[in-house]
């Protein structure tokens, strides 16, 4: 069945993203709240994003298929090959300093001079 895909095409005027194609095809291969949890969003989030009703700006959602999904990586300057769905995490836990290990303070110094840091989302 592929009741999401059909969703998201007429959503999206049949203009579809290649990451809603990836995260509408994860739905209807598993569902949308087992989707969604794996993608560490909740399941009205993704159904907003298929319907393309998204209130907000989807680059976290997107970031995550990609990484997740599409098992699209990045270069990382301080870990390396990582997902993308690893890189916004990082980014988003280096805007706030954190002692608690290195590997945070390594991330806090390195992640805002990285070509992937995009301080306006």
């Amino acid at each position: 069945m592929t009741f999401a895909l059909n969703k998201a095409r007429a959503s999206w005027d049949g203009n579809v993203p290649d990451w809603i194609e990836a995260l509408a095809r994860e739905c209807d291969m598993t569902s949308q709240a087992k989707a969604a949890t794996r993608l560490g969003f909740s399941p009205s989030a993704v159904n907003l994003v298929l319907s393309n009703r998204y209130g907000a700006s989807t680059d976290a959602v997107e970031q995550a298929v990609r990484g997740v999904l599409m098992s699209e990586k990045v270069l990382c300057p301080a870990l390396g090959e990582i997902g993308k769905d690893q890189c916004r995490k990082w980014r988003e836990r280096s805007k706030t300093f954190s002692a608690a290990n290195s590997q945070h303070v390594k991330m806090f110094k390195t992640c805002p001079t990285c070509p992937h840091f995009v301080t306006a989302k």
